[in-house]
């Protein structure tokens, strides 16, 4: 943006950050850790708007986990290091950054690392406070923190006290979950009940918001996005 400016080019600008999910104890637990799994872990988690991190309640976190697991373990495998499904971290400074922050709260499955295949399992994490470095970055890799919390009003306080995301997600089956969700906080994307879906559909604009970036594109956005609108007028000279 700054090198832009020197030359007054406009600019739209998609930043990435923290997408958390909010996961509602009415959910059903084994089909939000089968798509949570899918979005987290693809591509071994380097995605602009993967999932970053969790928030539920402590009943709910438990139950999570142990299901989480179990859909990992159905997508790549007992060793997921030797299937064909799974990728690596791009490079070594990236494996550093991210094995860096398994230290953060308590693992709960995974947690293997392998520097020289650029390999990190998928892991989650529970036990993670606010305050724990895996929170205080952009993951960007195969490291799911869970974050638990009391209910919603917590879940939106938690939200809205860090820099607003490229994407939110809600597992829930309350419509007013959902409302207070889109009313009370503010992202670049909002989905529910699956996570990434709104980047795979072209009539939907795709941007960021405040830290996350600005402006929007795909499909017809993208036009209004990367050109300009000239306004014409012609008035009679008689």
């Amino acid at each position: 943006m700054r090198a832009a400016a020197e030359h007054l080019t406009p600019v739209t600008l998609e930043l990435g950050g923290k997408s958390p999910v909010f996961v509602d104890r009415d959910a059903d637990v084994a089909t939000v850790a089968r798509r949570l799994a899918d979005a987290k872990f693809r591509n071994a988690g380097q995605t602009c708007v993967a999932p970053d991190y969790v928030l539920t309640d402590p009943a709910t976190a438990r139950a999570l986990a142990a299901a989480l697991a179990e859909a990992v373990e159905n997508m790549f495998g007992a060793d997921p290091q030797a299937g064909e499904g799974y990728g690596r971290l791009v490079n070594q400074r990236h494996f550093d950054r991210v094995s860096a922050l398994l230290d953060s709260g308590t693992v709960a499955f995974g947690g293997q690392t392998d520097r020289d295949d650029l390999y990190i399992a998928p892991t989650v994490l529970t036990g993670v406070t606010g305050d724990d470095p895996v929170m205080r970055e952009e993951i960007f890799g195969p490291v799911l923190p869970i974050v638990e919390v009391a209910d919603l009003d917590e879940a939106i306080a938690f939200i809205n006290d860090r820099d607003k995301p490229l994407a939110l997600y809600g597992f829930t089956e309350n419509d007013t979950t959902r409302r207070r969700l889109a009313a009370e906080t503010s992202s670049g994307g909002l989905g529910f009940g699956l996570p990434m879906a709104h980047l795979r559909i072209s009539d939907l604009p795709f941007g960021g918001v405040g830290e996350s970036g600005m402006g929007s594109y795909h499909g017809p956005h993208s036009i209004a996005t990367f050109s300009h609108r000239r306004a014409r007028l012609d008035v009679p000279l008689a």
